[in-house]
């Protein structure tokens, strides 16, 4: 038994991360259309910003997730723990969002690509 494929056109992206292949299991029409409308610079600042607030984002999470801890750990209970501490918490955000994060900024950076591609053809 055959079973037929969607054509779609291929479209490369800048990271697997923010690729077109599907929006809740089904290929997301909306998003490939849009990427053809916006420039290619554009779509990398749109995938850095997306990727920046993400790691925001998970900053605030850990920042919350580690600001009760006291005591013994990895830097005791020093003056200067607060802000070691606080620097741990960035790298990690920073290494999540890199790596993929929990998924912030596949939808931020579809929201910006939209936003976008209206833009231009509202301007065109």
């Amino acid at each position: 038994m055959q079973t037929g494929a969607i054509n779609t056109p291929h479209l490369t992206t800048y990271s697997p991360a923010f690729s077109v292949e599907s929006r809740n299991g089904r290929p997301d029409f909306e998003l490939a259309a849009a990427l053809q409308k916006v420039a290619p610079q554009q779509q990398a600042k749109a995938q850095r910003t997306a990727t920046d607030f993400e790691a925001m984002f998970l900053n605030s999470m850990f920042s919350q997730m580690t600001s009760g801890l006291k005591g013994d750990g990895p830097f005791g209970s020093t003056p200067g723990t607060g802000v070691w501490r606080s620097m741990l918490t960035e790298q990690y955000s920073k290494n999540f969002a890199s790596a993929g994060g929990v998924g912030v900024a596949r939808d931020v950076y579809r929201t910006l690509i939209i936003q976008q591609a209206k833009t231009t053809l509202r301007t065109a």
